[in-house]
């Protein structure tokens, strides 16, 4: 690869394009698939976004040979499905015929998404006076019993048992449709569909099965209860574990499943270590979750949309900080960190824990610069703080009333004019204007601290991150350098103190933060990364061990990798402050670079390349199942891409650049931000990209300003 083309080194061109014909190889060989999930059409949790976003992908591989099967939630159904019928010539409308026949309610349509997919729900409901009769047949069959009072495991026999049923009258009834034998594989995502997979096994149906697990059950149990988890992977009484939380019988139906499939699949390598140890089986395969980048995609304006969504939160913070504005919100920088509410799990204690630290870094310092550090994640709460909606109504009021006096100021300066003189102050700014903007100033001025929720959350002597908060010290004084805003519920665009979405609001920060213990993959931190904005994430996420093997120099693309497995909690405490106080430490056009580095990785976590991972766990099913089967060899993916360091070309010899004038420290977010030599050599030696032979004779870092420190982030000072 020659020198200018590492200037354009992408993935798309790695990706095998020859399987992305809609489902005409796929047809011709009478090859189906199935994707079975709780959340298809049904947004519970993470698979929701998984299976949504990869559809456009499967559509493109398989077209109308790709089905999804889930339970039917008619409140989800009414704005997310297009109901109606399938072809009469189409196999599955004789299966879906033949099971109406037995009583099922079974609803067919496709799913209002990219790629509209065909969708098939079962109505659980329907097939409720079997559940004893399948309870029985399970524990038959497998010795699991289902405790009466588990309403989730209940619904969850229910669906299996619909399931298997449909693909096995389906793959009966596909052969009156090909002459070629179906081949038909059925993916099975967690353990709430893995009854399914099970019944097809024991019923011994020619289907190839997959399984794949986001996070194991035990798993997620363990880490919430405050253990040392990877340390103790192989150590733990695993039965006596899953009998004390309640879940062994949970437990077993997801072994179970795992055990049965052809192919098990985890989202991750850390996942996979994890399986290995609890479930007693190693993943064939590793699909990691991707992102319909294309969504996303905002080519050369991400930088514009990113000052237009900064410039709606600045709006927030006035109103928040009102009579406290004593901090330059062009100096102020905006952290967050989003997600379930799993207090240890995602982080959220070494989060508070190293913002106390970068406080009193930055104060120690003496910076100019602000951090207010945002915490989104969803509580029991008893409506807004009135304090909070008090503060919006305030500064609402006073920029309506400037922009009322700005109206009437132009007026008059223009009727002056054309007199043929200047207007006097006296004539421009009238008493009783005067004595309006007057009222305005004196009603935003305060007391009290501003505070570090925006909503009365319930118990909040007990809330996890509001004790952390107290015990921290971190109350918004006026001297702090670090603000916290804890915002106990997801945002959305009627939401009355933001008034924008989830994307619109992470376009408008400059740092996401995401510490987690127990993180199976991390969609928060892929988000930024495919909207251009830097983040902090751990070698104990998918994401973060993902990017760090396919990225030579992660920081250098604005990923901060916060090391949670091989040193101690403290260490990785002060290893998170201190990435964020060198973060801090970047000046606008640095932090301008590096979004442009970020962004550039966003093609990575495209489905159209990840979703080879999926192809290759199902080609490998076929093959146990189907070995006469010659299928085209999956090619591309991740696997074999490492980036590189970020390597450019200078714009001009260099030596023009001792006349080229610097770059301005106020300048707008907007800016040009041509990644040059001299460029990479402000942003810092630490990322492994400034060269000091490409600078003017002489020069050194000490004298252009630059301070690396530990081997990272440099920064100007």
């Amino acid at each position: 690869m020659s020198r200018v083309s590492k200037r354009f080194y992408r993935v798309d061109s790695i990706r095998n394009l020859e399987l992305l014909d809609r489902g005409e190889t796929a047809a011709q060989e009478n090859r189906w698939v199935f994707e079975v999930s709780h959340e298809a059409a049904n947004k519970v949790g993470g698979i929701y976004q998984v299976i949504r976003s990869k559809c456009s992908a499967s559509v493109e591989e398989l077209g109308e040979q790709y089905v999804l099967l889930g339970p039917y939630k008619e409140t989800s159904v009414r704005t997310e499905v297009e109901l109606g019928e399938f072809p009469d010539d189409s196999p599955l409308t004789a299966a879906v015929n033949e099971i109406r026949s037995l009583g099922w309610r079974v609803h067919t349509g496709r799913w209002l998404v990219d790629g509209n997919p065909q969708i098939i729900l079962f109505d659980i409901g329907s097939a409720s006076d079997k559940l004893f009769t399948y309870k029985t047949e399970f524990y038959d069959t497998c010795k699991i019993g289902i405790p009466h009072h588990d309403i989730e495991c209940n619904d969850a026999v229910l669906f299996g048992f619909m399931v298997a049923k449909f693909i096995e009258v389906f793959q009966s009834q596909a052969l009156d449709f090909n002459d070629c034998k179906p081949r038909i594989a059925a993916h099975f995502h967690e353990w709430l569909a893995g009854v399914g997979l099970i019944m097809l096994r024991v019923r011994n149906v020619d289907v190839a099965t997959i399984f794949t697990t986001h996070a194991t059950l035990l798993g997620r149990f363990l880490c919430a209860g405050a253990v040392d988890f990877y340390n103790n992977l192989d150590k733990f009484n695993i039965d006596e574990e899953a009998g004390k939380r309640g879940i062994y019988h949970r437990y077993c139906m997801e072994r179970c499943a795992v055990h049965l499939s052809h192919t098990f699949t985890t989202v991750s390598e850390i996942t996979g270590v994890e399986a290995e140890n609890l479930l007693k089986r190693k993943p064939d395969v590793i699909t990691p979750n991707g992102l319909n980048v294309k969504k996303f995609s905002a080519l050369h304006e991400f930088q514009n949309l990113h000052a237009l969504s900064k410039e709606k939160i600045n709006d927030f913070i006035r109103g928040h900080f009102y009579g406290h504005m004593d901090f330059d919100l062009d100096k102020t920088l905006y952290f967050f960190i989003a997600g379930r509410y799993e207090f240890g799990n995602k982080g959220a204690d070494l989060y508070i824990e190293a913002l106390a630290r970068l406080n009193h870094y930055m104060k120690a310092s003496g910076t100019d610069k602000t951090v207010i550090a945002f915490m989104i994640f969803p509580a029991k709460t008893n409506n807004f703080n009135i304090e909070s909606l008090r503060g919006q109504a305030i500064t609402k009021s006073l920029r309506d009333t400037i922009h009322d006096i700005q109206a009437k100021i132009g007026k008059r300066m223009y009727d002056i004019c054309l007199t043929g003189r200047l207007p006097d102050s006296s004539e421009l700014l009238l008493k009783e204007e005067t004595v309006r903007l007057k009222r305005c100033i004196y009603a935003a001025q305060r007391k009290s601290l501003p505070p570090i929720t925006t909503h009365n959350v319930q118990d909040d002597n007990t809330d996890p991150v509001l004790n952390a908060l107290r015990r921290c010290h971190l109350f918004n004084d006026p001297h702090d350098r670090v603000k916290v805003i804890f915002h106990p519920e997801f945002l959305s665009a009627t939401n009355p103190l933001f008034g924008m979405d989830y994307e619109e609001f992470v376009r408008g920060c400059h740092l996401g933060v995401f510490p987690s213990y127990y993180e199976p993959w991390g969609y928060t931190p892929a988000e930024c990364t495919v909207m251009g904005i830097p983040s902090v994430t751990t070698n104990l996420s998918g994401f973060g061990c993902f990017m760090a093997e396919h990225i030579a120099d992660p920081m250098s693309y604005g990923i901060y990798i916060v090391d949670r497995r091989y040193i101690g909690l403290e260490e990785s405490v002060r290893q998170l402050a201190q990435f964020l106080y060198e973060f801090v430490q970047l000046n606008r056009r640095q932090r301008i670079i590096q979004r442009n580095r970020t962004e550039r990785l966003s093609e990575l976590l495209d489905w159209r390349i990840l979703g080879t991972y999926y192809c290759q766990a199902r080609q490998h099913a076929f093959r146990e199942v189907y070995p006469d089967l010659e299928l085209s060899e999956a090619s591309g993916g991740a696997g074999r891409l490492s980036y590189p360091r970020p390597l450019s070309e200078p714009p001009s010899p260099s030596s023009s650049r001792a006349t080229t004038p610097a770059p301005s420290e106020h300048g707008s977010d907007e800016e040009d931000s041509v990644d040059s030599e001299a460029e990479l050599l402000v942003l810092g030696a630490g990322h492994g990209a400034g060269r000091p032979d490409h600078t003017t004779p002489g020069s050194t870092l000490e004298e252009l300003g630059v301070q690396s420190a530990n081997g990272s982030v440099a920064s100007s000072r």
